[in-house]
This record gives structure tokens, sequence and C-alpha cells, in this order.
């Protein structure tokens, strides 16, 4: 039966209202169906202690918690008698008990009834309802000046409107006239219009439908005033509870549901759950929703595979026998329907449920053939030589469908692999290790197929989960092989040319063929050797030399290659390895070769080393001493032996002048057969400053300055002290030129012009081609006595007798210019400039000693500007 509500009524001791909406009876016209009505509510006028209520006919009715009234069955309507309904109610706390009595009529009767009692105004039923004395209870009654219950309106009433829900009324009204009036939302608040009030009779009424989704109660507030507006009453609360109709059908949160479940599930196994909304009270038979299985599927194997809770919308399996290679996937109608699930009353909906059968391995991989064979040539790596195909009914490229191979007999040296197609999960026979005809020529293998994940409980892998392949071995010309390799010999270095080292020969594996190797030679880095190409002899052909570049930690390699006669020929190669033994072939030298060293040293001296391609023994310690010849050596400079491969060369004098020197070393090595050498050190002794560092002319060149820009800075300092000389004569002679009969220098060899022509420094390219050692003094050179016999600086020019010239009578005195000139050369004298210079002091033309008995002829030879220099300074004095 379903739970309708019937009626209800709100009561408070010792006065109740109760109102029955119009059409309380729905068909069937047979059957009492429903009646909607505000619930029995009991008011304890205070007391807040919890009331249960129970009815005295509790087969045909219940009684909610909040006192809403329903049939417990099918009730017949009676026209002619009133249906009696005696309501208990018990306080929680105490156990006090009250009681009222309610009487059901039919539609007619009870119109009829209200209106002998003058209580029924239009569509508005009033009825007034006395509850006895309650029993055992000490409670007095509490004067109340207004006795207004909650109001319970149904929503989406059909009117007529206005329909009148309360009358509203003041004790004072006996003794005066008063006004009533509403306010709150609903009334003078928006929504406004939905209630009014009849201002005289205290008549309130709604004025159109409502909707329990949008709005489910109001609150108002009643007013009671005197003709004057004056107050006469308190504002009392009046809440109108919108009492739900079933006007909202369920809606499924999806209309599609996907669940999954394995397949072999035992009954009762959760597969999903679905869930509906219903916009009616919850709490009322409107909102209470149920579900069910309307259809299934396919109806394989049986029509009630699931079920479906229906409360909770859960579906579970109820039969054995999912398998997903019959049927994997079902298709399930699911209906959710209001009223408890009332089939006559309720609203219903729809949705889709489609439940997948999962896989599960409860079907083993199988060989489609008991045996497979395939083929492979010898020493071949990674070729496929047989594919091994299965059958599997679980779901593809899953793990219950990917099998996996195993080779479990016929492979004890692991020279093949079954790895997995992942597109066809065909197995691949594939040879990891090379294989040798001349030692097997057939395999049998034993493969086992199984899948990555193991099989369902209860299921075993047939005998066609094992297969048997042979594979047949094909023979090939193989390589041939040089044992060992690399090969390696000691020699000593030294070996001539045309000398037997060893015999270097390959093997051919084909022992099933007959076939000949010839050899050639492929690295010979140094030339060295030579193989016979039948038999494999390697001589030499030059000197084998252990110091050589192409010799690294005393290893010489040579790479040879033996080729067969096959078809196709096949050919290997291996590798000599000469380890070359030291002897003493090797002089030591000295190390570094050049070295600086100050002209007055305080002290300063010269680390020098022993260098020796040999190795030990044939190499230090080494004895140093300096060498006899020259003779100046020992008298100049000594060495002193510090270790066995360092020594120590200094000056054995206080004051060596500076240049560049050699100095013969002689070395001696430690071999059983020593070898000696003579090094030489060259030196550069120069003159130092307070750091013992050189500032000589070299560091000069080291600062930026080229010796060709040196030699032009000293050309330069040339030419211009010739110009002023040759300016000075020219004075002098002036005042003779003029009473000349004939010039002495034709115009176009003027030598003003000459000199104003010059535009490069040096002079012009005639005046390049004369030996400035010409201008030398004889009397500047060098005594040879000064100088050590034997040595000399590298840097001097060669010695040459000097030519001699004739010498000039003495010149008158020069007067005023003589004393110029004189000064002059003076200058040029103290100069700082003119020291070392392979030219000499320019003062020498006139300085120290008399000008005019030097014969100037020479300049002739000179050019033609010099010779002009010759006429006139070098000429007479007419």
């Amino acid at each position: 039966m379903s739970q309708n509500p019937l009626w209800a009524a709100r009561v408070c001791l010792p006065v109740v209202y109760i109102r029955f909406p119009q059409d309380c009876f729905y068909p069937p016209p047979q059957q009492i169906s429903m009646f909607l009505s505000p619930p029995v509510d009991f008011l304890d006028c205070g007391r807040g202690a919890p009331v249960r209520m129970e009815c005295n006919n509790p087969s045909d009715f219940r009684i909610e918690a909040d006192g809403v009234v329903y049939a417990a069955r099918s009730l017949q309507r009676s026209p002619q008698h009133a249906l009696v309904l005696l309501v208990k109610a018990i306080d929680g706390t105490t156990q006090q008990q009250w009681t009222t009595q309610t009487r059901t009529l039919s539609l007619t009767p009870l119109r009829e009834m209200a209106a002998k009692e003058g209580r029924f105004t239009g569509n508005t039923d009033l009825m007034e309802i006395s509850f006895p004395s309650r029993r055992n209870s000490q409670l007095k009654r509490m004067k109340r000046d207004w006795v207004i219950p909650p109001i319970n309106v149904p929503e989406n009433s059909r009117g007529p409107f206005p329909q009148e829900l309360v009358r509203i009324r003041s004790d004072h009204d006996k003794s005066r006239a008063l006004r009533y009036s509403v306010t709150g939302p609903g009334a003078d608040q928006p929504p406004t219009g939905i209630f009014i009030i009849d201002p005289i009779s205290g008549e309130l009424s709604v004025n159109k439908p409502l909707d329990r989704e949008h709005i489910s109660n109001f609150h108002l507030r009643a007013h009671a005033v005197d003709l004057n507006g004056n107050q006469v009453e308190n504002p009392i609360d009046i809440v109108i509870n919108v009492i739900d109709m079933n006007d909202n059908r369920p809606e499924f949160t999806h209309q599609i549901w996907n669940g999954t479940v394995p397949e072999g599930s035992k009954p009762g196994t959760f597969v999903m759950t679905v869930t509906s909304v219903d916009k009616d009270d919850p709490k009322t038979a409107n909102g209470m929703l149920r579900y069910k299985i309307l259809s299934q599927t396919p109806e394989s194997p049986t029509s009630n595979m699931f079920t479906i809770n229906n409360k909770t919308g859960g579906i579970i399996t109820v039969a054995a026998g999912l398998d997903r290679e019959k049927v994997p996937q079902y298709t399930l109608i699911i209906q959710a329907t209001d009223m408890e699930g009332n089939p006559m009353y309720g609203l219903s909906n729809t949705a889709t449920a489609v439940i997948r059968i999962t896989d599960v391995n409860d079907n083993p991989p199988e060989f489609t053939a008991e045996m497979f064979s395939g083929e492979v040539r010898e020493n071949r790596v990674n070729v496929i030589v047989a594919n091994l195909t299965v059958t599997d009914k679980d779901q593809p490229n899953t793990p219950a469908w990917n099998a996996v191979y195993k080779i479990t007999g016929g492979d004890s040296t692991g020279r093949f692999s079954v790895p997995t197609d992942p597109t066809t999960n065909e197995g691949l026979v594939t040879v990891v290790k090379p294989i040798d005809y001349e030692t097997s020529r057939t395999f049998v293998l034993t493969v086992e197929a199984k899948n990555e994940v193991p099989l369902a409980r209860g299921i075993h892998y047939p005998h066609l989960s094992t297969a048997t392949v042979s594979i047949r071995v094909m023979d090939e010309n193989e390589s041939p092989y040089f044992e060992p390799n690399p090969k390696l010999i000691k020699l000593e270095e030294g070996l001539m040319p045309e000398s037997a080292l060893t015999i270097f020969t390959a093997q051919d594996p084909d022992r099933f063929m007959r076939q000949k190797i010839t050899y050639s030679k492929l690295s010979d880095p140094a030339n060295w050797l030579r193989i016979d190409p039948n038999t494999g002899r390697i001589t030499t052909i030059a000197t084998l030399d252990r110091e050589s570049s192409y010799v690294k930690n005393n290893l010489y390699n040579a790479t040879f290659m033996g080729l067969d006669d096959g078809k196709p020929p096949a050919n290997g190669t291996g590798t000599l390895q000469i380890y070359l033994l030291d002897i003493n072939d090797n002089a030591p030298k000295v190390f570094p070769q050049e070295a600086e060293i100050c002209e007055k040293p305080e002290p300063n001296a010269i680390n020098i080393t022993a260098v020796d391609g040999d190795l030990n023994p044939n190499a230090g310690p080494f004895a140093f001493e300096l060498a006899h010849r020259p003779f100046d050596v020992r008298r100049n400079w000594t060495i002193t032996r510090i270790s066995g491969d360092h020594a120590q060369v200094g000056l054995k004098i206080g004051f060596l002048e500076s240049g560049i020197y050699e100095i013969p070393i002689i070395i001696t090595d430690s071999g059983n057969l020593p070898m000696s050498n003579t090094s030489y050190l060259r030196v550069k002794v120069c003159q130092c400053d307070i750091n013992g560092d050189c500032t000589d002319q070299q560091h000069i060149m080291a600062a930026g300055l080229g010796t060709g820009a040196i030699i032009a800075i000293l050309l330069c300092i040339i030419i211009l002290l010739i110009l002023v000389l040759l300016f000075v004569v020219w004075m002098k002679r002036r005042d003779k030129e003029r009473q000349a009969k004939q010039l002495l220098i034709d115009p176009e060899d003027d030598v003003r012009d000459n000199i104003l022509k010059y535009d490069e420094e040096g002079g012009g390219e005639e005046d390049q081609d004369y030996d400035l050692s010409q201008l030398q003094q004889p009397d500047t050179l060098e005594p040879d006595a000064i100088k050590p016999v034997g040595i000399r600086r590298l840097d001097e020019r060669p010695l040459h007798p000097e030519p001699q010239y004739p010498m000039r009578s003495a010149a008158p005195h020069p007067g005023d210019i003589g004393d110029f000139i004189n000064e002059g050369l003076k200058a040029a004298d103290n100069d700082p400039t003119g020291s070392g210079s392979t030219a000499g002091s320019l003062s020498s033309l006139n300085s120290s000693s008399s000008g005019g008995d030097q014969d100037y002829d020479y300049l002739n030879d000179w050019g033609p500007r010099f010779r002009k220099l010759a006429d006139m300074y070098g000429g007479c004095d007419d």
C-alpha cells in the first residue's frame, strides 16, 4: 500500500482548528486515495518536550513524526459514514498523554455540516475540533488573545481564487469594531499579492496557486487596529507552509551510465550505481524514489543477469555466466519512480546503463601447429629463422592476450631467443649468438607460450601451449683468422734489413672446404716489414729504430691480411706487435741549446740538462766536461756537475764582453759501450740591469724594434752628420766659388739641389752602395792582444786589413768656421749613441787628427755625390 497523506490537524489544548481543502478524495471513485491537508501538529503550549503520536487504527493509518497521516492500505470511501480516528500524543520525557478524535467525511456531508455550522464560505471549509481535557494532567489553560495555528496550503491548487485559509479574530472584537491586516513577503512585500485578508472579518485568503519548489513557506505578521488606527493587539506571526504535491518527475543525473564488471564474476558482484533526483519534497512520498530494471539486452545467458537496489540505485550481478568472449556488453533500461515506486500514482523516468564485461585471462595461448621449422646461415646474428603463431580468445592487445615465449629445451648455449611481435602476437625465433656449421648443423628447440598475466583460477594450459622448432644451419665461406691475434715478438732495435722476424699465418675455419690463403700487408707505418704472400714469413726491409716516432711505448704495430680463394672470397686480419729492446745507439745532447748570461756575473750560472733518446741503462748518469779546443773555452768558462743528468755552466773570469758565444761541451752516457757527443751551448753575454735582465740591443728588438728599423735609425744619424759637415764646408768655400772662372759642379749636379731633393731616409739609391766600414779609422780597431785567441764574438765583422789613405798636408787655420766645425766634432765624439757602432765614431773624420792631412780621394768610389764632397772638402785651398 502506498503511503499517501490523508489529513492532518494542528492541535493545542483545548481549542484546535482544522481545514480540509476541496476535492479531498481523489479517484478511483470507490477508494480513498489521499487526503491533502495540514499535518496533525501537536502544540505543547510552550512545553518544548518531544511528542510522539500514535493512532488507534495502525492497520489502516500511520502517523509520521512530522504529523502527516498516511493510509496504510486501500480504503473504501463511504459517503454515509464518517471514518473515526483516535490520535494519541505522548510526552517523550514525562510520558504524559493527550488524545483527540478526528472524523473523515465524504465531501458532500462535510460541506453540508460546515454550512450548517456557519463555517462554510465559498470553497473553504473551517472546522473546529475540541480536544477533551488531558488525563492526569496538572496543566492549566493559558489565556491567549489570538489562537492561530500554522497554516498548510497545498501547492498547485486549481482554485477558485481567492481561497480562504483561516479566520483571524481578536477577543476585543466583541466590544468594538476592529480592522485586520497582514504584512510580509507574499502580502505587501515581493512577491506581493499572493495573500490577502478581509479587514473586517479577518479571513486570510490565498490569491493564486503556490509552488513549493519555488517558495516552500511564507512568514506573515497579522495586525489588529481600531477604527482610529490604534493597535489593539500585538502583531502575531503567521506561518504558511506550502504542502508538496507530486508535480515533478524524477530526473537521472546522466542519461547514459557506463559500468564494467569482470567476466566470470560471482553473483552479488557490485557493478555500478545510478542516481536520479526529484524536485518534490524528499520527506514525502512525492520525492521518495524507487528504481527497477525494465529490460536487459541481450538476454544471454539469462534475462536477469543483474538486479538493482530499488532505493540506492546500486546494480549488482545476480547470476553466473558472464563471458566476455560470448557477450562483451549488456544494455539495461533503468526506471526511477516517485511515490515510493507506486506504478499507479507515481511519476517515472528512464535512463540507459551500459555494462561492459572486462576481460580476464581465462583463455591460454595455443600454437596453431605442433611443429615449426626454419634455417639460418652460419655466423649470422640477429636474424629471424622462424615465426611461431598462436591463438588466444582473450581481448587483443591486453596482458591476458599478449603472449610470452620461452625456450625450455634444445638451446643449452643460449644461441636463440623468442621475442614477441607486438602487432601479430607471434613468436620470432631469433639467432643472438653466431652458429658454427662445423660444430652444429641442426637445432631442435622446445618453446612454451604463456600470457603476460597468470591464468584465472581453475584454468590450465593445454597441450598446444608448447611447440617444437627445428632449425637447419647452412654452411658459408668463413673468414680466415690469425692465431694469436695480436702476435707479440721482442727484438733489439737496430736489426738490419733482410732479417727474418717470424711466420705469421692464418687458419681457415672451413674444414670441409679446401682453400688456399694468401697474405698481404695492410698497415706498416714506417715501411719496415715485408710478408711472403704464400708462407706468411715476415722479414725486415729497413733498420728497426726504437726511437722512431712510429714506436709508442716500445711497441711497433703492423697489420696483415689473409685472403682465401673461396666463392666469394673471405679475408681476415691480424696484428703483429714488435717490442723493440733498447740499445745504446743515441749520443746525449745538451738542453737547452741557448742561454743568456750577464757580462759581470754576480754570480750568474747556466743550468743545463743532458738528454738521450735511449733508455736506462744506456742513458744517464752522464759525464760533463768542456772541450779542450779552442783554448780560451776552459780559460773563460767552467762546468760543474750537479746530478746524473744536470750540470751548471758559469763564467770563470770576472768580465766578458757582450756577444754571442758557442761553448763546446762533451757529454758521455753510461751505456755498456758508452757514447760521447760534443754539443754546443749557444750563450748570449749581455749587459744586465740591477735585476739581472739583459738590457742590450736584443731586448730593444724584443720590445718592438726590428733589425731593419735599427739600421735605418743609424743611417739617418750618419746622413744628418754628413749634411752638417757639408753645410759647413759649403759656407767656407762659397766665396771662393764666386771668383772661380768655371764652376766646380755642373748646375744639374749642384750639391744644394741634390740635398734638397732627398726625400727618403738614408739618402738616394746611389748613396746606398758604399761600405760603412771604410769610415772606420784604423786607430779605432780593437787590438788583437786584448781578444781571446781562438774564439771571437759571432756578431763581429770579419777582420780584414783596413785601407790606408795618403795623409794630406796640414791645412791653414780655419778661423771662425773652423772653430764651429771643431765644436761640432767634439760634440760628436762625446755622443753616447756612437758606441758599439760597426762604423765607429763619425768624429774620426776630423777629431784628434788633422783633417787637412787626410786624403779623401777614396770618396770618389762612393758615387757622384760623395765625389763632389771629395772635391769640395779634400781639394787644395785654391
